[in-house]
């Protein structure tokens, strides 16, 4: 399970500037603010004139890339990293949600990254545990199968297992709660499987996700080809990648 939320791009209109600034051609910069509130013809001059954007707009934001800016910026991003330096300049703010066993693999990206995490060493007990507190979406429940071994009918028992050390983790938080003994703190800290869902607040920019989507769009984890997905959807993802989709 992975859960994106909040959502705000910034700096697309200085990533703009930065990206003629080699050529001197601020001149034939077509990219402004939305301008739908106030002056409604100019929808039909932007790049996304066959359909309004303005709740996009809201949502994301208002600056409007023009067909001019767009083409060198396509251009640019096909010569990679070194020519597509504008995509540092564009940076995304998010919530995700997401359990422990994908942050791990996403706190690979380390360079021009930032997030705040929601702390489980200072508030593990703040809460009762519950089943919608961890990704368990795989988990088999009593549904008859075959056992690999000797073939013969077996039951699932791997949900009934996450529902066991959940009461375990609920039973270790009522006696931290009643007794303040760090034993108890322990008993949850070490038995908090990977599948507990975290939320951070991240900081990233379109480089960091030019990097990420071709690597992580056919990985066998379903949280990484939904973040992927959301990619594509993201305001000119085209510079991102490249027009593919998962």
């Amino acid at each position: 399970m992975i859960k994106i939320e909040n959502v705000e791009i910034v700096g697309l209109a200085h990533a703009i500037r930065g990206m003629r600034n080699p050529m001197n051609s601020w001149e034939n910069s077509d990219s402004n603010f939305c301008a739908y509130s106030e002056h409604a013809p100019r929808c039909g001059e932007c790049l996304y004139s066959q359909s309004c954007c303005a709740e996009e707009a809201d949502l994301y934001t208002k600056y409007i890339i023009g067909s001019s800016d767009h083409e060198l910026m396509l251009k640019l991003a096909s010569g990679g990293p070194v020519h597509a330096k504008y995509r540092r300049m564009i940076t995304v703010y998010l919530d995700i949600t997401a359990p422990l066993y994908w942050w791990k693999e996403f706190d690979t990206y380390k360079v021009g990254t930032v997030a705040n995490s929601c702390s489980t060493m200072h508030k593990i007990h703040a809460k009762e545990f519950t089943l919608e507190d961890f990704s368990y979406e795989h988990l088999r429940d009593f549904d008859g199968h075959k056992d690999p071994v000797t073939g013969s009918p077996a039951i699932s028992w791997f949900k009934l297992c996450l529902e066991g050390i959940i009461d375990q983790l609920n039973y270790a938080r009522k006696l931290y709660l009643e007794t303040k003994d760090k034993t108890y703190w322990w008993q949850m800290i070490q038995l908090l499987p990977s599948s507990y869902n975290q939320r951070r607040t991240v900081m990233l920019n379109y480089e960091v996700l030019a990097g990420i989507h071709p690597m992580r769009k056919n990985h066998k984890l379903d949280e990484w080809r939904e973040f992927c997905r959301w990619i594509e959807n993201l305001p000119y993802s085209e510079v991102i990648t490249g027009g593919e989709k998962e």
